[in-house]
């Protein structure tokens, strides 16, 4: 575990450069309010069966479903916190950032839910945050021993390694942080007409939440709970 403990001594100094305020901690908060609801989302399991239930039992057709529904969410989202150019940067940075983490989380715990996974399990949770990171980053940092397994095979370890719970939260904290800011940059500098950068971020926010649903649905397989 040496190695990944570096990664999250590296990573740390990056994610308050690129969004100050922010913590790591903000990674496990959205996961906890994704599946326990906050405000008006309900919580991700209630959203699931409602789903399960329309779609009289077909799961999935019910992920599907719950794909379509979040990734409208996230284009929304990401529209209004694009919106305002460099000027509002600071705030809408870190609005964006755990807007988008709360609602993808809701989305692949949705998923998880329905194909018979317990949220309330630490492996689980850490198999949720992972899949964040997309399969091509996924991949590329399991191969480099810098993660330990792909999300499904850390729902299905046969035990919960707590060290594993910081890596994973630091890492995702810093690929979320620095897509967010990295777009925001890239749809502002040269533009003086905020709604193109909420087009934009409509667009970025809407197509990444797309994809890494999909990546969910592919990797979180379906499983008996015992």
């Amino acid at each position: 575990m040496g190695v990944t403990k570096n990664i999250g001594k590296q990573l740390a100094p990056r994610i308050s450069n690129l969004a100050p305020g922010l913590t790591t901690s903000f990674v496990r908060e959205a996961l906890a309010r994704a599946i326990d609801g906050v405000g008006p989302l309900a919580p991700a399991a209630t959203v699931a069966d409602k789903q399960l239930e329309e779609h009289r039992g077909d799961v999935d057709r019910a992920v599907h479903e719950i794909i379509e529904n979040h990734v409208r969410i996230a284009g929304a989202q990401g529209f209004v916190t694009n919106l305002g150019g460099l000027v509002t940067a600071a705030v809408a940075i870190p609005a964006n950032i755990t807007g988008l983490a709360l609602i993808q989380c809701r989305m692949i715990a949705g998923i998880a839910h329905l194909r018979g996974y317990d949220l309330d399990d630490p492996r689980v949770r850490n198999a949720i945050l992972e899949a964040l990171l997309g399969d091509e980053v996924v991949a590329e940092m399991v191969r480099k021993k810098q993660l330990p397994a792909p999300p499904m095979a850390v729902a299905t370890a046969p035990t919960h390694d707590p060290q594993l719970d910081t890596i994973i939260a630091t890492v995702v904290a810093s690929s979320l942080i620095s897509r967010v800011a990295g777009k925001r940059l890239a749809t502002t500098i040269g533009r003086r007409v905020p709604v193109v950068g909420g087009l934009v971020g409509m667009g970025a926010d809407g197509y990444s939440t797309w994809r890494i649903g999909r990546y969910a649905d592919s990797e979180l397989l379906r499983r008996t709970r015992r």
